[in-house]
């Protein structure tokens, strides 16, 4: 099975729907991969997505509430 056919297959495309798989790095096991490439048994498919938030940022605004506490 192809990557692209197992992340179609599983429906994750329909559960989120800002997943799009040409601009989201796909990867098994933290290793880049391409849509063709094959499956063997055992792997993980992990979609990237960008980021939320900075989490500089957000380390900053939790130390800046803790100091306030404090």
């Amino acid at each position: 099975t192809m990557v692209q056919t197992a992340i179609v297959q599983s429906g994750i495309l329909q559960q989120f729907n800002d997943i799009d798989l040409r601009t989201n790095k796909i990867g098994i096991f933290s290793r880049p991969v391409k849509l063709n490439d094959q499956l063997k048994e055992g792997d993980r498919i992990e979609i990237y997505r960008p980021l939320l938030a900075d989490p500089k940022e957000i380390r900053r605004k939790r130390a800046e509430e803790q100091a306030k506490k404090k």
